[in-house]
């Protein structure tokens, strides 16, 4: 009797609700055992029971901080034994300006939406060159493109854009793709969390879940670097690549504005 073949195995940050939630579901759909990373041990254990019970997914469950450096060495770890997919999503916004905001949190912002996007990819990067395949998908935000949307996060934003962009070049051949998400706004948790006002913003700037996950693995399939779901952010970051980088930050002021934004 032959050895049934491992499933190959995708490690998601952030996938207790939003766009982690989105594509651990889907990949443990697709036959992928997961590797779930969060804070909330309680929220990674009820996931990990929903995909047992509706795709026979085995998942393993790593709580970690990523604003720590002990969370993130605990990831590193992890991914030097070897996955086929990373997801990069966890990551934060605050409100607030920036000059009243406490700087232990905009450090903390950093950590994870930055240092842990940098040493995660750094750590699976070789086990997926070893073996000529994998992915890795950073989620950064149409924020990274536009700035203007908030200061720390929309620059935390475009570091995980140039980042993923720069290393796409130097993964070129060798079998493993990667990609910057960047969703625009997305019925989430994100904004509640962050106490960001959204009521000025009109429904169809809006993204579900779904529909941020299906276009950015459309256009990992296509190897497209840059993910930018829906036609109404790719007008929109196309054309603040166009126009005068004063205007650009008018027409995003237009949507919503960037005042007790961090």
């Amino acid at each position: 009797m032959s050895t049934p073949t491992p499933r190959p195995i995708a490690l998601v940050t952030g996938p207790t609700s939003g766009i982690g939630g989105g594509f651990a579901r889907r990949l443990a759909a697709s036959g992928h055992d997961l590797v779930l990373v969060a804070r909330d041990t309680v929220r990674l254990e009820a996931l990990a029971d929903e995909l047992r019970a509706s795709y026979g997914t085995s998942s393993e469950i790593l709580g970690a901080d990523l604003a720590t450096e002990e969370g993130r060495a605990a990831v590193v770890a992890r991914l030097q034994e070897g996955v086929q997919v990373l997801i990069n999503n966890a990551g934060f916004g605050t409100s607030g300006e920036f000059w009243t905001a406490d700087p232990a949190l905009l450090q903390s912002q950093l950590d994870v939406n930055v240092t842990a996007v940098m040493q995660f990819t750094r750590a699976a990067l070789p086990s997926m060159i070893a073996g000529a395949k994998g992915s890795v998908i950073n989620v950064a935000s149409v924020a990274g493109l536009m700035s203007g949307r908030g200061s720390t996060y929309s620059a935390s934003k475009a570091y995980v854009v140039s980042f993923s962009e720069g290393l796409a070049g130097g993964l070129a051949g060798t079998g493993v793709r990667i990609q910057a998400l960047c969703p625009g706004f997305v019925r989430t948790e994100f904004h509640e969390r962050a106490g960001i006002e959204m009521s000025s913003i009109p429904s169809f700037m809006y993204l579900s879940v779904d529909q941020v996950v299906d276009a950015s693995l459309a256009d990992l399939e296509k190897n497209t670097v840059l993910s930018v779901p829906g036609l109404q952010y790719k007008s929109l970051t196309s054309v603040s690549r166009l126009v005068p980088r004063t205007i650009a930050r008018r027409v995003v002021s237009l949507v919503g504005s960037a005042r007790g934004r961090t």
